[in-house]
């Protein structure tokens, strides 16, 4: 089998790197409906924070991706075969910032194994697949895993210091 043959695990691959958009955007969506509609100042806050770590997240990876401006592999090495969307410049990968950063977040906010382990788990697959499906190279996905950590702690670190300094009234919501 040559290395342009679609592999039975690429469609696998596909879905877990396509799901990064909708996992990163839907889960703080997800969880700021459910803090208005419980009215849970908390849940609504740590929404707040994961999009916040996420913009953070994206404001860095978009930057270094153009100031260092790497070809992708499959443009590289002909041999290597795009198997998946990827059309701005490879380094860092950004599919594996957002889901890093997303994991990180979530993670801080609720420190729990139920949580972390599949968090990351899911992260660390999303990066995996960047490079199985010949769009990035394994140092995007690290410096995609450490942009996208590095945000989402420099985030909580912020909001927590935030909160620290004035107690942080709760949200009015509609009635």
């Amino acid at each position: 089998m040559n290395s342009s043959e679609a592999l039975p695990s690429d469609n696998f691959f596909r879905l877990i790197s396509n799901s990064e958009v909708y996992i990163v955007t839907g889960l703080p969506a997800g969880m700021a409906v459910a803090g208005l509609i419980k009215h849970d100042d908390e849940l609504f806050r740590n929404a707040c924070v994961t999009l916040a770590a996420t913009a953070v997240n994206y404001g860095i990876t978009t930057a270094m991706k153009y100031s260092f401006n790497r070809d992708r592999p499959y443009v590289t090495y002909p041999d290597i075969t795009k198997k998946s969307g990827g059309g701005s410049p490879s380094f860092p990968s950004g599919h594996t910032s957002g889901a890093f950063a997303t994991a990180t977040s979530i993670s801080l906010a609720y420190p729990k194994w139920y949580i972390i382990v599949p968090s990351y788990v899911w992260a660390g697959t999303v990066g995996y697949s960047r490079m199985l499906l010949g769009v990035h190279y394994p140092s995007d996905v690290l410096a995609g895993a450490l942009v996208g950590s590095g945000s989402a702690y420099l985030t909580y670190k912020i909001n927590q210091k935030l909160n620290s300094k004035k107690r942080l009234k709760p949200c009015d919501y509609p009635k």
